[in-house]
């Protein structure tokens, strides 16, 4: 994935936009355990009551309270306060919320900062859990034993019916100041959570004996939350959205990228990679390559780096919630990972060899197509059914065994998350009976853990889905790196004006890439303007090779081409092909329409030069001889013509160009002699100002030639003209015996 991230630049902004919304989702979605926790532990257990420091109280509860505090945490806690009685200004203020003001005396908070709230609350829920423990003993002598037990007081040993807080005011302050520290030391046994929820309960008390409305204090606190809640969700909801959004923008955008860039890389290579690149393979890194990519960039800016925010930001909410069961979760993880490591370790050398099985698929198929007819013809359907099984279930059981290791992976999932709910609940309701955890803790932690081990699992996924996808992009990349070996000069030269069209090979040696040997050997001839010149030879003796060099589709080994004194070299291959009219030997028309397929040349030829390019290529019975005229179809790779036709039109098509060189790769092949003779007479007087060079085997074709070429094991066997040749070149002779009577030859 590394070699394509210069790719990823015209998508940088989405990225770090979707990056920024993902954090901002993960919090959201992180905050909303939290919410429901409060809910739970506030809004339900303690009435909607979340400070021990409460907003209220009466003077006689404050003053038994700062019985139990120090006298710094007294003077701190009394000056946090203002008492309000019948003389105070906001008197009938307080008293419309406090009906208890009616009967005595209350403080009432001032306003405190974050702060000064937090030091106070923590001395102030010490004192006031002490008074509802010396409450509870006097309301019930009873259970004086069993609360003086666990609040460390003595109090069983006092006669019943003692006012305590009375006996307390009047010891001295040192002897107070010892109670206080006695308790603070009791109390931190419980843990700051259960004491502070302890004395919620005692605010809550407090407030409904002063007569404020409790119910409407939760219910508010409730709404209050929920919609919090509520708007929270709004945001991770839209949040998911945009980064929906973002990532398909992004993962759609880089496919088309790297599709248009594949589909330009592969229009400048020249036969040397088409040789190491097959069609099927090019097929498959265009298409089903680049889907793997897309997929998985989508999937990493959606998961992969969402799952991190949520499993560090989960692990540190989880542990501020119930530090004691982290093992819990560690445990889940262990076992995630493992599992994932086991389906990795199996399904990644299937992964691998996938996209080769894709390849040899698509080649069965094309050649299934592309020689449909030779497949009839041979009766070969049973074979080529049985090939194509073959392929499709290599490909089908890989696919199969990946998948079948990849289903056990969600519900192994659901197994681990559901035991770990089990585990959290079982050991959580100890923690809660002990009072060393609230009801909305256990459940905000069991959410927690859920949502950490979801993220461990979508990372997990992304190790199985990105070496697939790495395979893909490795091959991708391989088209993208590839150099095409027919490349420009960095400094072109220009053909020279006015252009003539000579074309000179100039001791010329060639040899395949990756070959041990030569296939052209000092091949030195010249081709004029206004004149033809025909290269003729047995199979295989580098005819094609030798004009296949003219256009660059090949660079000679040794020696130079030149055309009007310039090495094709130093000119673009743009100016090059821009002066030749190509016809290759397998003639090849494009779907669309006649018309379409000979502006194939020119888009802005006339009707005229249109119609002259059609009869002088002898292809006007086809034109006439049909209702649509220049708008018959053309259906894919021309199977709806003829293969004389389809030459006939590739021919139109090179002439329609009006370009000063003409190269006739066997372009006559598939004509009848008396078509053959009729095109080279139109050719001879359309192209009279051209240079033509012309492959062939046929000696009819050649015979009026002013320069004939015959090569031989890819080397100049004999040079000059029909009658020349026919005296002085034995192959040639041969070659020209072998298809026409002597008398024909004369």
């Amino acid at each position: 994935m590394l070699r394509l991230t210069k790719y990823f630049k015209p998508y940088l902004w989405q990225i770090l936009l979707t990056v920024a919304l993902l954090f901002v989702q993960a919090n959201a979605d992180l905050a909303l355990p939290d919410y429901l926790s409060k809910i739970v532990n506030n809004g339900i257990q303690q009435g909607g009551i979340v400070d021990s420091l409460p907003t209220v109280i009466r003077k006689s509860q404050m003053d038994r309270a700062v019985l139990f505090l120090s006298a710094s945490d007294r003077d701190q806690i009394l000056a946090a306060y203002t008492l309000v009685d019948s003389s105070s200004e906001n008197y009938a203020q307080v008293l419309k919320d406090v009906p208890g003001l009616a009967k005595e005396p209350v403080y009432t908070l001032n306003t405190l900062t974050t702060e000064q709230k937090t030091a106070l609350e923590k001395p102030m829920a010490q004192a006031l859990l002490a008074v509802s423990i010396i409450e509870q003993a006097q309301a019930d002598p009873t259970k004086i034993a069993e609360i003086g037990k666990a609040s460390g007081f003595n109090l069983a040993q006092l006669p019943a019916g003692t006012d305590l807080f009375g006996m307390l005011a009047q010891l001295s302050t040192a002897m107070r100041e010892k109670i206080a520290a006695d308790m603070q030391t009791q109390f931190a046994a419980l843990g700051d959570s259960a004491v502070k929820q302890a004395a919620v309960v005692a605010v809550k008390a407090e407030y409904a004996a002063l007569g404020m409305n409790t119910g409407s204090i939760q219910t508010t606190y409730i709404l209050h939350t929920g919609l919090l809640m509520l708007a929270v969700s709004l945001v991770s909801v839209l949040c998911t959205i945009a980064v929906g959004f973002l990532s398909a923008r992004a993962g759609s955008g880089l496919a088309r990228d790297l599709r248009s860039n594949v589909f330009k890389k592969v229009e400048s290579f020249s036969n040397a990679e088409f040789d190491h690149f097959s069609t099927a393979s090019l097929i498959t890194r265009t298409t089903n390559d680049i889907t793997q990519v897309q997929m998985v960039v989508i999937l990493m800016l959606r998961m992969v780096l969402y799952a991190p925010i949520v499993g560090v930001g989960g692990i540190v909410r989880a542990l501020n919630k119930a530090s004691s069961m982290w093992w819990l979760i560690a445990i889940a993880v262990v076992m995630l990972l493992s599992l994932v490591i086991v389906i990795f370790s199996l399904s990644l050398p299937k992964f691998k060899i996938m996209q080769t099985l894709i390849d040899r698929l698509n080649l069965v198929v094309r050649e299934n197509l592309s020689g449909l007819l030779v497949i009839r013809a041979f009766n070969r359907q049973a074979f080529e059914e049985q090939r194509f099984d073959a392929a499709n279930q290599n490909l089908t059981g890989t696919t199969l065994f990946v998948n079948r290791v990849m289903s056990g992976m969600f519900p192994s999932m659901m197994v681990i998350m559901n035991g770990l709910s089990l585990l959290i609940i079982w050991i959580g309701s100890h923690e809660v009976a002990q009072a060393r955890m609230q009801v909305g803790d256990m459940m905000a932690f069991m959410q927690y853990a859920i949502q950490i081990v979801f993220s461990f699992l979508m990372m997990s996924l992304m190790f199985i889905f990105l070496p697939r996808a790495s395979v893909s992009a490795g091959r991708i990349a391989e088209v993208l790196e590839t150099q095409p070996s027919i490349r420009d000069n960095p400094e072109p030269r220009a053909f020279p004006a006015p252009f003539k069209g000579t074309v000179e090979f100039r001791n010329v040696s060639f040899r395949y890439p990756g070959a041990d040997e030569d296939v052209l050997h000092d091949i030195s001839f010249t081709a004029r303007p206004g004149q033809t010149t025909a290269i003729i030879g047995s199979t295989g003796s580098g005819k094609s090779t030798v004009v296949n060099l003219i256009p660059r589709f090949y660079d000679v080994t040794d020696g130079a081409i030149l055309i009007d004194g310039e090495d094709v070299r130093e000119v673009t291959q743009h100016d090059l092909r821009g002066k030749i009219g190509y016809i290759p030997q397998k003639a090849t028309l494009f779907t669309g329409t006649i018309d379409s397929n000979l502006r194939y040349a020119d888009e802005d030829a006339s009707q005229t030069s249109l119609r002259a390019a059609i009869e002088t290529a002898q292809v006007t019975e086809l034109i006439d001889g049909n209702e649509q005229g220049m708008d018959q179809e053309i259906s894919q790779g021309g199977m709806n013509v003829s293969g004389g036709q389809k030459q006939r039109l590739s021919i139109a098509r090179a002439l329609v160009k009006r370009a000063p060189i003409y190269i006739f790769d066997d372009s006559f092949s598939a004509l009848d002699f008396k078509t053959d003779a009729a095109l080279r007479r139109a050719l001879k007087k359309d192209t009279a100002d051209s240079t033509l060079l012309i492959v062939t085997q046929r000696v009819s074709t050649v015979k009026n030639a002013e320069q004939i070429v015959v090569l031989d094991e890819g080397k100049i066997v004999g040079m000059g003209t029909h009658s020349e040749l026919m005296n002085t070149c034995e192959t040639y002779r041969e070659i020209a015996l072998s298809q026409l009577s002597m008398e024909e030859l004369q």
